[in-house]
């Protein structure tokens, strides 16, 4: 079975409340069970983890306990050269997930330190981006015949 880690970066324990025009009203512990429910349905297996300290976020990926990542990795996205090193360094596919679209956004987000080490990029899809994102791991590994 695929193992897929769910990986979210400083403050997306606020979703829902935080700027909701941007990020809408969904939160994190929706997001997670549905993704959950969903993984079920896709005969993968998920493991969500998510924190506001980069060191935190690059120990986990240092376990490498899984086969794929979805990576919203929220401001670090753009200032983060260390998460960028510790997920090439673990040799791991990813998907990364943005919310809203950070090239529509501040000037300063159009930075973006995965995005060229990512198997694919999902942007501006709100939460439904996170489903969209295992549903593509589920289809790549089934390609494969990885499961």
């Amino acid at each position: 079975m695929t193992r897929v880690l769910v990986l979210n970066g400083p403050n997306l324990n606020l979703l829902g409340t935080r700027e909701p025009e941007i990020y809408g009203t969904t939160t994190l512990a929706e997001i997670e069970a549905d993704l959950r429910r969903r993984s079920a349905e896709l005969g993968v297996e998920v493991d969500c983890f998510q924190s506001n300290h980069e060191g935190s976020l690059i120990d986990r990926l240092h376990r490498r306990d899984f086969d794929w990542a979805i990576v919203n990795a929220g401001g670090l996205t753009h200032t983060s050269i260390s998460l960028r090193d510790a997920l090439k360094g673990i040799d791991r596919p990813f998907v990364e997930v943005h919310l809203s679209d950070p090239d529509q956004r501040e000037p300063f987000r159009r930075i973006n330190y995965l995005h060229d080490i990512a198997t694919e990029c999902i942007v501006g899809k709100g939460a439904a981006g996170y489903a969209m994102a295992l549903e593509l791991i589920a289809a790549r590994t089934d390609d494969r015949g990885d499961r």
